[in-house]
């Protein structure tokens, strides 16, 4: 099995959604720190434009946004699954109520200018670097649907939150018994709350979610290994993308297989990736490009919060 590189860096909470899902399959993986903010020229060159946190790297396959992730870890370690009780829309609309609204709530609370996480990861940060950090933020939501509240109407949103949390707690996670994928999108938003100490009182009336995150917490990340960004295209470049099963073009809006294509998020991130289209199924987009240092390489999306279109 080709082992699974992620490109991340520590403070990124999606990030952190997929270390953590890591260690719950076990899986051993290459570890690539990749810039905190543009210019990213390593991620871009496999990517191709898209630029969010984190990817994963399977050879010549590149797969964006953590939802994707999750059924790619799936299937390289089936066991155990993170869909015990299905991939049922409750589950499925639990993690997505989390990887999207209540990140949006809880980033404003955790990340405060010169404090929260960034205070805690990045001790040292310098003004200009924090100008530059929150300009980079500002311009990734340019154009998109995502929205910052100022943080009390954050955090008033978090504590109503916070108590339907606590009563969906009857058993250890979400669902029952058993760790799905909603409990890891539930996981990560709540996590850099946790991790500050100044936020981290916001917790303390709610034990059974505290309980919640450190259970997951304390599954770890795994067994991973540093390596370098110029290492990570050098594979790349080594590896042929997979051969893509049972590909359509389902509702592409006239674009067929083999044609180029155009492929962006809706959210943030706004950065069009352009490719020959080799899937575009229910679930999954897929499109093959070339670079001049990562070679050829597939890049895939999950279908549902990215749009689809003929190339410009």
């Amino acid at each position: 099995m080709t082992e699974p590189i992620l490109h991340h860096y520590p403070v990124s909470p999606f990030a952190e959604k997929v270390r953590a899902m890591l260690g719950f399959k076990g899986l051993a993986w290459k570890s690539v720190q990749i810039p905190l903010v543009m210019p990213k020229p390593d991620v871009v060159a496999l990517t191709g434009g898209y630029r969010k946190t984190p990817l994963l790297q399977l050879g010549a396959d590149i797969y964006c946004d953590t939802a994707l992730i999750a059924r790619v870890l799936e299937r390289l370690a089936p066991r155990p699954s993170l869909f015990p009780q299905g991939d049922t829309l409750a589950v499925q609309a639990a993690a997505w109520f989390a990887d999207n609204v209540m990140f949006g709530i809880a980033i404003p609370i955790a990340f405060q200018p010169g404090g929260g996480m960034i205070k805690l990861y990045f001790p040292d940060a310098t003004p200009e670097f924090l100008e530059k950090f929150g300009k980079d933020r500002a311009a990734m939501r340019q154009g998109g649907t995502v929205r910052r509240g100022p943080l009390h109407e954050c955090k008033a949103n978090m504590q109503g939150l916070l108590e339907r949390i606590e009563a969906q707690l009857k058993g250890p996670y979400l669902f029952g018994g058993e760790l799905c994928v909603a409990d890891f999108s539930l996981y990560h938003v709540l996590w850099p709350v946790w991790k500050v100490a100044d936020t981290r009182p916001m917790l303390a009336p709610f034990p059974r979610t505290q309980k919640f995150i450190e259970r997951i917490a304390a599954i770890g990340h795994g067994r991973s290994t540093e390596i370098s960004s110029g290492d990570a295209l050098q594979i790349a470049r080594s590896a042929t993308p997979e051969a893509v099963q049972g590909a359509v073009a389902l509702e592409t809006g006239g674009i067929a297989l083999g044609e180029q294509a155009q492929v962006m998020p809706v959210d943030s991130g706004l950065d069009p990736v352009t490719g020959e289209l080799r899937n575009a199924s229910a679930d999954e987009i897929v499109l093959r490009r070339s670079d001049p240092r990562a070679g050829t390489v597939q890049v895939h999306f999950p279908r549902f919060g990215f749009q689809l279109s003929k190339a410009a």
